[in-house]
């Protein structure tokens, strides 16, 4: 885990918040005791004696001296090996992505040196570092500071690729210090803090290789509690999986000139992005991103729509599992389900099973915001998009018809999107409960249905005669019809039924190869059969009726340049 540790500072006077009028840098095998938080070491220590093992042009590393005593000259050989990398990486990577895109850190600094020092110790094995600001004040503020610009690196991964994604994390910390904290006089709010913090290894580079990736773990995280919220900031691991998903999908859509706006300004969290997006022209606001976030996380699907989908080829098959909940096939039955979730935080369930008609119910705690949307998918998996309408109780209520006749599913998103700032501290919960019906067709309503599949056969049988009698003509040896028309007029389409254009299409359809329409059925009804037929004729004539319209796939639809090659052959 990596954190941002925040210390309270009691500013006794401007004077003391001044530089140092000169500072004397720091020499190699020089000893320094440093504080260091103790809910992060190891061993739980609040101070540790630390070593200057290398200085480069940018940073000072100094090593914990137990850590370092324990190393065997193997170990310390691969310690300096690891560090000479991490420098590379650092100074030709880290530190100009980074300013470039977010701007520099506090230098020279309250030290009065321009490089950075790095302190490398023994941490819990969820964290990957830490920075404190308190360390940017003087003694006299903050007693415990270490006056310096610097980070804490956890000995535990030195070894590994993802220690340099680490050091690029804590790096924007002393970043977003500067920029906001002391150029602004505010405070960010953590997760917006972290969000920056946590999108710095994909900026870099280092999340291109997935395997063993900051990414890849942030996932693994965000798939086991997706809906941890994204404001409430606990330190928790679950906070990082949601907070990095949730910039992926921002800086995908919107680019990383939003967290860089965000973050030059003295608005902060919610508002702060709100501002950058207005900057920047964009119409849609934080809580529209959040839903479609939202949905994208469920869908992850571009075909649906192009803001419900990540951009980013590492995240092409992320997809949360929503709860499954399951309606009986049998009677009327009901499911019922109250829960209580932190703001800006979402879930998802699923229904299956159920009767023709469906009846959805929401409710909400009467002072939340809660945004409902709901998804119906089809036996093939599309699914439509609906937004269920909540009044100033939010309640909700929604009757779905022939739903297991069109649908095998129905999946409830709710997100609760109540304030926009004040996210320190701990967040009150907000209830909801969604009930979803199941219910049998009237009488009435069965006759008309049952009329309806009579008619639906009847049309079929009168296809399949006049199939046969098709046949049976050219059995026969017949002439082929003759075309009742000599243009199409207007444009044709699935479901017109005994229209005279219609049988003039499937004239002129019989009369072409018999690949065309080899059932050469003549109705008048545009139905499946004739669609079919007006696909492969499109697709025959691609280059004059698709490509024009940038389609490589028929679409069935007679239009005007179907009816224009269509015209065309008939005045030959």
């Amino acid at each position: 885990m990596l954190s941002r540790k925040i210390s309270k500072i009691i500013f006794i006077s401007v004077l003391f918040f001044s530089l140092p009028l000169f500072a004397n840098a720091d020499s190699v095998s020089q000893q320094v005791k440093f504080y260091v938080d103790s809910s992060y070491d190891l061993t739980k220590r609040d101070q540790v004696s630390a070593t200057l093992q290398k200085v480069t042009n940018f940073l000072y590393f100094y090593i914990d001296d137990k850590w370092w005593g324990d190393l065997g000259l193997q170990k310390r050989s691969e310690v300096f090996e690891k560090l000479n990398n991490l420098t590379e990486e650092f100074e030709n990577k880290i530190y100009p992505t980074l300013t470039s895109n977010f701007g520099s850190e506090w230098t020279p600094g309250i030290d009065n040196d321009i490089k950075i020092t790095i302190l490398i110790h023994p941490m819990k094995k969820e964290a990957g570092g830490y920075f404190n600001s308190g360390d940017e004040y003087l003694k006299i503020q903050n007693p415990k500071s270490n006056e310096r610009e610097m980070v804490y690196l956890n000995s535990e991964y030195i070894y590994e690729n993802i220690f340099k994604s680490f050091l690029a994390h804590e790096f924007t910390h002393l970043i977003s210090f500067n920029q906001k904290e002391k150029n602004y006089g505010v405070s960010e709010e953590t997760w917006l803090n972290e969000a920056r913090a946590e999108y710095s290894p994909t900026l870099v580079g280092y999340d291109d290789s997935y395997e063993g990736s900051n990414l890849e773990n942030r996932i693994k995280i965000f798939l086991e509690r997706p809906y941890d919220s994204l404001i409430e900031w606990k330190n928790e691991k679950a906070d990082y999986g949601v907070v990095n998903l949730f910039t992926q999908y921002l800086v995908d859509h919107y680019g990383v000139r939003i967290l860089f706006d965000s973050l030059r300004d003295s608005k902060t969290g919610i508002e702060s992005i709100n501002y950058a997006l207005r900057k920047n022209g964009f119409q849609e606001d934080f809580s529209q991103i959040f839903t479609n976030w939202s949905i994208t996380v469920l869908l992850n699907d571009c075909s649906q729509g192009e803001k419900y989908c990540y951009l980013n080829q590492n995240l092409k098959s992320l997809r949360i599992v929503p709860q499954l909940n399951f309606l009986p096939l049998i009677g009327e039955s009901s499911l019922q389900f109250t829960n209580a979730f932190y703001d800006w935080s979402a879930s998802w369930y699923k229904i299956i099973g159920g009767k023709e008609k469906i009846i959805l119910e929401f409710d909400g705690q009467d002072e939340a915001k809660l945004l409902v949307n709901y998804l119906l998918c089809d036996f093939q998996d599309k699914c439509q998009i609906q937004f269920l309408t909540l009044n100033e109780k939010q309640e909700g209520k929604i009757l779905l018809t022939d739903f297991n006749k069109n649908y095998q599913s129905l999946i409830i998103i709710s997100t609760i999107q109540t304030k926009i700032s004040g996210f320190d501290g701990m967040q009150p919960t907000y209830l909801f409960t969604w009930k979803v019906s199941s219910i049998e067709k009237t009488e009435e309503e069965k006759e008309v249905e049952l009329r309806e599949r009579l008619l639906a056969q009847i049309e079929f049988l009168k296809a399949e005669i006049a199939k046969i009698q098709a046949q049976i003509n050219k059995i026969l040896g017949k002439s082929e019809l003759v075309i009742s028309c000599q243009r199409i007029e207007r444009n044709l389409y699935f479901g017109l039924r005994n229209d005279a254009q219609v049988r003039c299409l499937q004239e002129f359809l019989n009369s072409l190869e018999s690949e065309i329409y080899p059932e050469g059925l003549i109705t008048g009804n545009f139905l499946s059969l004739t669609q079919t037929a007006v696909i492969r004729f499109q697709e025959k004539y691609v280059n004059e009726i698709l490509k024009p319209l940038g389609l490589e796939k028929g679409t069935g639809f007679v239009g005007s340049l179907t009816r224009a090659k269509i015209n065309q052959l008939l005045g030959k």
